[in-house]
């Protein structure tokens, strides 16, 4: 079923707009079926893996639909509250909760690493947690050091374990940019041990619960259930397998968030004010910290691409593909979360955002 219904009166309920400033949406709100979006999104639509679609203009949603299924096994519908695993998407979480300790004066970002982890070896004495948020560290990537025939899945601490046994960086640290999942994963074990708690738990009380992410989680398989969830998928000789979980997928800190449409609009929202981040770690958050030879990625920040004005990220994992691409100037956002293997969102999130951007002011 559709999930397009009372958009305005959805979004005042929710109580999720960015500005509080009662201007006037600029934008036009598109009701579905959109026969422009619909087309962009054609082969999500069926009795296939799926995907959701979320445009906010001004903390409203000018549209908002579901395109497929999230569940193949009993064709259960794609939703606006469907959860996707987010992928890499979750690293913004992760900053967001460093930045938390940094403001509660827990920790510094330019801690040294081996300040929070100390069984790291001696090449890791020169890291410090604000080279983990913009990917200058040079950690080795623990997917790497991983047995070629591993079926068991690892976990943040995993990841520690296998970085205690590798005495050597890429380069120095803090000289060049090499995008980092283990960077990400030594932060989640830092947010634990500074904060007293564990990843999950800081996340869901510090971040989740004051926004109303209700059904947002850092899934811990025989811990937590996730509410309507979709299931990941990949095509294989013609025909959909279910490809939901790797050995990589239980590692919380570079991308084992679970979220909604629903629920990332209330985390839009919260990045345009101080309901959760005072501004000088937003600034941080989207300043550039290290250049990039990425495509579209001139800049990272913490936990941001930074393209001029846009700031986005991608998500990729064995059944997931999803992005978030957000123009605040322009007070635009743009979510696609999907549970397949392809293709990428990312550019389908760019020709949906030109439908808006030459219109809104």
């Amino acid at each position: 079923m559709h999930i397009v219904r009372h958009l305005r009166v959805w979004i005042s309920a929710m109580c999720i707009a960015g500005s509080g400033s009662g201007a006037v949406i600029a934008a036009p709100v598109l009701t579905p079926p959109d026969p422009g979006i619909d087309a962009l999104m054609q082969r999500y639509d069926g009795q296939v893996p799926g995907a959701a679609v979320l445009v906010l203009h001004d903390g409203q949603p000018v549209f908002r639909r579901g395109y497929g299924l999230a569940v193949l096994e009993d064709r259960t519908a794609v939703t606006a509250q469907t959860n996707f695993r987010l992928a890499s998407v979750s690293k913004q979480f992760t900053a967001a909760a460093i930045l938390l300790l940094a403001e509660d004066g827990a920790l510094s970002l330019d801690d040294p690493l081996k300040r929070w982890l100390p069984s790291l070896p001696a090449a890791a004495d020169a890291i410090t947690l604000r080279q983990l948020l913009s990917h200058t560290s040079g950690l080795l990537d623990y997917e790497d050091l991983m047995a070629a025939d591993a079926t068991a899945q690892v976990h943040d601490p995993d990841v520690l374990h296998l970085l205690e046994g590798q005495d050597r960086t890429y380069f120095t640290p803090g000289t060049a940019y090499r995008y980092s999942n283990s960077g990400y994963a030594l932060l989640a074990l830092v947010v634990g041990k500074a904060s007293g708690s564990d990843f999950a738990t800081f996340l869901h009380q510090r971040i989740f619960l004051p926004l109303g992410m209700r059904d947002s989680v850092a899934h811990q398989d025989g811990v937590d259930d996730i509410a309507r969830r979709a299931y990941g998928y990949s095509e294989r000789d013609g025909r959909w397998q279910r490809t939901d979980q790797s050995p990589t997928s239980a590692v919380l800190g570079d991308g084992g968030v679970y979220s909604s449409l629903d629920d990332l609009a209330r985390w839009d929202a919260a990045l345009y004010d101080q309901r959760l981040l005072k501004s000088t770690s937003l600034k941080q958050m989207f300043s550039p910290a290290t250049p990039t030879a990425e495509p579209d990625v001139p800049f990272y920040g913490f936990g941001w691409r930074l393209n001029g004005g846009a700031q986005w990220h991608s998500g990729e994992s064995i059944g997931f593909r999803n992005v978030i691409l957000r123009y605040p100037a322009q007070r635009l956002t743009v979510i696609v979360l999907s549970n397949r293997n392809a293709p990428e969102p990312y550019p389908l999130a760019l020709q949906i955002a030109r439908r808006w951007l030459d219109t809104v002011q």
